[in-house]
């Protein structure tokens, strides 16, 4: 993986909602680490680091560094809140890995070569994205930033399902395990759906008001 992600964090103890919304008023976030096997720990993290990197894709399917009171952790993200209206992260829950435990986590999915899908330069159709992500399990080493997905051979009325998505070694995707009847579309090619309004009705008779005042003109 290209990217490397590192927190800073803090050990909290003082909980409930009016301590988190104290914490949030100091510009650092509320979160908990649990999984591994050890105790959930409650942490801060600064509010501004948090948020800029939360911008990149990245942050949600990577592998990320957690320094605690020195300790380094490894996490992944499992949850983030965000203030519906407002800019603001709420809160957020990292899940510890370890290196020799299988994890579910959400990967994002590229669709490559959409300029030049035949379906869609040929044909004139659209391409419909069903997914714009998908559950994997893998080693935690194993976890790729995302997963491409062809499109450039589709013709309209075609479609590419789960099963058929080229997977690097080492990775399996979830919904699969469950049967076949979990084999999701995750994109398609459709025709383009046309328009037509219709013309009004044109009539040589006169209107009913126009009739009225030719009759009182004449009384």
């Amino acid at each position: 993986m290209s990217i490397d992600f590192t927190l800073d964090a803090e050990s909290r103890s003082d909980l409930g909602k009016g301590a988190s919304r104290r914490l949030r008023r100091t510009g650092r976030v509320p979160a908990i680490i649990y999984g591994a096997g050890v105790e959930p720990e409650n942490i801060s993290l600064e509010h501004h680091k948090v948020m800029h990197d939360s911008d990149n894709e990245a942050f949600y399917s990577h592998i990320l560094t957690l320094n605690v009171s020195g300790k380094s952790q490894k996490v992944i993200l499992r949850d983030l809140q965000r203030h519906p209206a407002k800019p603001i992260i709420m809160h957020m829950d990292f899940l510890r890995v370890r290196d020799d435990q299988e994890i579910h986590i959400h990967v994002p999915i590229h669709f490559i070569n959409e300029d030049v899908c035949h379906g869609v330069k040929m044909e004139g159709g659209q391409i419909s994205h069903q997914m714009i992500e998908v559950e994997v399990t893998c080693l935690p080493k194993d976890i790729p930033e995302f997963i491409e997905v062809d499109v450039s051979e589709l013709h309209i009325g075609d479609s590419i399902h789960l099963s058929e998505i080229k997977l690097p070694e080492g990775i399996a995707l979830t919904a699969l395990s469950h049967g076949e009847g979990h084999d999701q579309q995750i994109v398609n090619v459709h025709a383009t759906k046309v328009v037509v309004e219709e013309e009004p009705e044109v009539t040589d008779e006169p209107a009913a008001e126009e009739d009225k005042s030719e009759d009182n003109g004449e009384s």
